[in-house]
């Protein structure tokens, strides 16, 4: 059946603002249904989990329901879905977790393409461990990192490799099966930033070949908060810091406190409310992949649009390749303007598309933006072929 954007609109309160929302790499609008989700679950009595009270048993189905919609939205099994504040946060907890392991003389291997949250925290680690880092490069003038670029780095000294499944900078989409490949041969662990990648496409972690796998739901229409998933017994290696009353048991050990019930319950929501994106039959994880790739193609045609439509304008510079696939992202700049005067202006046309590093600033760097960045249109499921022309026009003025 085909994707009926105006129909999904619909269920989007803050697109009653006028607003083209190309800001979505950042964090998506929500639907009504999540923010339901949210409130019912704050209103709703509730306690720590467990199993005597109607509150106890609540919140414990709360938790339960979300591990199984992750693991249906990803393709992997609910005991090994880890919950945390951010992706970040959770990139930190793992990298300390697993450098306990690590000894002078190993190494580990980041991207400058990733996002600084699967950079930095490897990075610091290493030091703390004694550890060599090792970077790979991307191409600047196509935004392509080949499998070889970290293949040809890796050792019998690797331990990890970090590498993200989709740059949030330039919609990047390396070829993960081969590089996770690599690394396993190599007998290294992978560690795969999904943030920019999950919004976009079915994802399955298992024919990726991610040993971890990491993402947030405020990028797939969900609350803020982040998710990890691994093989339980991968994790059942793992000893991270924790309170000696709390847990042990995988995925508990590795979720610091109580758990935001409100906000695992809002994802759940959000992996429904994709899985409901074009009507389908079967089960939620069946009706994913079938919306998803509805999505995808929709999303597709949006970004040819606006390739196409940048293509026409001659101070227009845009970064990447427009020819190589890629999630429906752009980065771009105008020449004798700075990034932030063109996100400033479009502002003023109703048009959200930021101008930043986005955290990325490695990628930045290397594609000679500085610190500075450019600015950044992203493609979301509520996003309309009349909104790319209004970015299109609002650019065009300039």
């Amino acid at each position: 059946m085909a994707y009926d954007v105006n129909a999904i609109r619909k269920h989007f309160p803050a697109l009653e603002g006028g607003a083209a929302h190309f800001d979505g790499p950042g964090g998506t609008q929500v639907p009504d249904a999540v923010a339901e989700a949210v409130s019912s679950t704050l209103c709703a009595a509730i306690a720590n989990r467990g199993t005597v009270t109607a509150a106890e048993r609540r919140a414990d189905g709360v938790v339960r329901e979300a591990r199984q919609a992750a693991a249906d939205l990803l393709g992997a099994r609910p005991e090994g879905v880890v919950f945390g504040r951010s992706m970040t946060q959770l990139t930190y907890d793992f990298s300390r977790a697993l450098a306990k392991d690590w000894r002078e003389g190993d190494e580990v291997v980041v991207t400058r393409l990733d996002h600084d949250a699967n950079i930095r925290p490897w990075m610091q680690a290493a030091e703390s461990r004694g550890v060599t880092v090792r970077w790979a490069d991307f191409d600047p003038a196509t935004g392509e990192l080949s499998t070889s670029s970290i293949s040809s780095l890796l050792t019998d000294r690797t331990r990890l490799v970090a590498v993200t499944a989709a740059a949030n900078l330039l919609g990047t989409r390396p070829d993960i099966p081969a590089i996770t490949a690599a690394v396993r041969e190599a007998g290294a662990l992978s560690y795969v930033d999904g943030v920019h990648l999950t919004p976009h496409t079915p994802v399955d972690v298992v024919a990726l070949g991610a040993d971890f796998y990491a993402c947030s739901p405020y990028k797939f229409l969900g609350p803020h908060h982040g998710l990890l998933v691994a093989a339980p017994e991968l994790l059942e290696t793992l000893r991270p810091d924790k309170l000696l009353p709390s847990s042990n048991a995988v995925p508990e050990r590795f979720e610091l406190g109580t758990l935001p019930y409100e906000l695992l319950a809002g994802t759940t929501a959000a992996v429904d409310f994709l899985a409901d994106l074009v009507p389908g039959e079967g089960d939620r994880r069946e009706r994913l992949r079938t919306s998803l790739e509805a999505l995808e193609a929709h999303e597709d045609a949006l970004l040819q649009r606006m390739d196409n439509g940048l293509a026409q304008l001659s101070r227009v510079v845009r970064y990447g390749s427009p020819t190589r696939r890629r999630t429906p992202t752009v980065l771009f700049s105008v020449t004798d303007s700075t990034p932030q005067a063109v996100y400033e202006h479009l502002a003023t046309r109703g048009v959200n598309a930021p101008a930043s590093t986005f955290y990325a600033i490695e990628c930045s760097r290397h594609l000679g933006l500085g610190d500075t960045g450019a600015v950044r249109a992203g493609i979301a499921p509520y996003t309309t072929a009349a909104e790319v022309d209004l970015l299109l026009n609002a650019v065009a003025e300039l």
